[in-house]
């Protein structure tokens, strides 16, 4: 795999690009954690990305991400496969250090090849309801993997309240 080539990351020749999604995971969802293996178990790749932002623990016992408002790409839907197709028609984006108080946060970059099976069950999850109240919002943003900057969706919370920032960029189980 050649790590400069965002269109063939993290695929395979069987992979259609319509049917690609990528999501950036901070927290419970990352290899290791206790949702993982239920959400991500069938993921193409799993690899260590970064994405702009602030980290927070939250009183509940896991993470919250804010991202700044002018690195957001696209806003989910309640449709996989279009949000599927819109990252593809994203192609590059510019991943540069935004204006203020932001960190880089540590993740995993994990691939689905499925979106209409995969992505739902973690809008659950994390209480995504397109177009009605959110407890985290979906987001595409530019994620950092290796030395490609990657469209990739991520799950944030505009207002966190409730919670400690964790300004070393990567949050780990209480």
């Amino acid at each position: 795999m050649n790590i400069g080539d965002t269109a063939k990351l993290n695929t395979s020749p069987e992979d259609s690009p319509e049917t690609i999604l990528r999501l950036f995971v901070y927290g419970t969802l990352k290899r290791g954690y206790w949702n993982h293996q239920r959400f991500c178990a069938q993921a193409r790749s799993i690899e260590p990305a970064v994405v702009w932002g602030r980290l927070y623990h939250l009183h509940a016992g896991f993470p919250a991400l804010e991202v700044p408002e002018g690195l957001i790409l696209a806003r989910g839907s309640a449709d996989p496969l279009a949000d599927a197709s819109r990252q593809q028609e994203i192609g590059t984006p510019r991943f540069g250090r935004p204006t203020g108080d932001w960190d880089l946060i540590n993740g995993e970059l994990v691939t689905f090849t499925d979106p209409q099976r995969d992505l739902p069950p973690i809008d659950r999850l994390e209480g995504f309801r397109p177009g009605g109240h959110s407890m985290y919002k979906r987001v595409m943003v530019a994620v950092l993997c290796g030395r490609t900057s990657i469209p990739a969706w991520i799950y944030w919370m505009p207002r966190v309240e409730n919670g400690t920032r964790l300004d070393s960029g990567v949050w780990h189980r209480a």
